[in-house]
């Protein structure tokens, strides 16, 4: 099923009985189920969706997924759209959107009734994509071949340069006719890229945000009896102590 797109008129003209997926009932607010409470994930586009699924089968294979499958999807950088979709939600449930940071490193949003926003510290979610083992793995490339790290060596910051990481326009290293693509001679997989990431290569940004999924959906739906959580990993714990793990950049 395609995700719900939130795009066309102005968010005060939304509906949002139009814009909620149906095919799971435990997040379906209809004219009969006002009081059901439910979480719904809110990202920019497509592509944001993919990458985050693609996360979720290593960070939060037991519960993630299915919302995933069906965020609403903004149509751009519009949090008003989520706010307006998410205000006609049954009391109790809960939200998170996640938004690009884009050009505006300022930006940031409060929480409003239960909806929680993300805005990733890197320019946009294609930003931690650029790990070069994993698009290695993604490619097959053979262990002879180093023009991919090598061009990483020459376009990415260090780890530690937060301001230029905001800066960095990663879709341009890593769009069908960028400078990767053009080098390797084929377009780059992003979602297989996220996929193939192991944990400890993930930045701490990505494991903020599904560390806040996993809190969300367990307000609103625990897991069920017999289903324990996935107990947190010892990369993760180490980011919540303000460690760094490996996160594509040089360090």
């Amino acid at each position: 099923m395609r995700a719900p797109l939130l795009c066309g008129p102005p968010a005060a003209r939304l509906d949002p009985e139009l814009a909620v997926p149906t095919s799971d009932p435990a997040r379906l607010t209809d004219r009969g189920s006002e009081g059901r409470s439910s979480f719904i994930l809110y990202v920019e586009g497509p592509r944001d969706r993919s990458i985050l699924r693609a996360w979720a089968q290593r960070l939060l294979p037991e519960r993630a997924p299915d919302v995933l499958a069906e965020a609403v999807i903004m149509g751009g950088r519009r949090p008003a759209r989520a706010v307006e979709h998410f205000r006609a939600r049954a009391a109790g449930s809960r939200g998170l959107c996640v938004l690009d940071r884009d050009e505006d490193a300022g930006s940031s949003f409060e929480a409003h009734d239960g909806l929680e926003f993300f805005t990733w510290s890197r320019r946009h979610i294609e930003s931690y994509l650029l790990v070069p083992s994993a698009i290695r793995r993604a490619l097959s490339l053979p262990s002879s071949d180093h023009r991919l790290e090598a061009a990483l060596e020459r376009e990415l910051p260090s780890a530690e340069d937060t301001s230029a990481w905001r800066a960095l326009d990663a879709k341009r290293l890593l769009a069908d006719t960028g400078p990767l693509a053009r080098l390797l001679g084929r377009p780059l997989p992003l979602a297989r890229i996220a996929r193939v990431t192991r944990e400890d290569e993930l930045h701490a940004d990505v494991h903020d945000v599904f560390g806040r999924l996993r809190g969300g959906l367990e307000r609103v739906a625990p897991p069920a009896s017999g289903r324990r959580p996935r107990a947190a990993s010892a990369s993760f714990a180490q980011r919540a102590k303000g460690e760094r793990s490996p996160s594509g950049g040089r360090a």
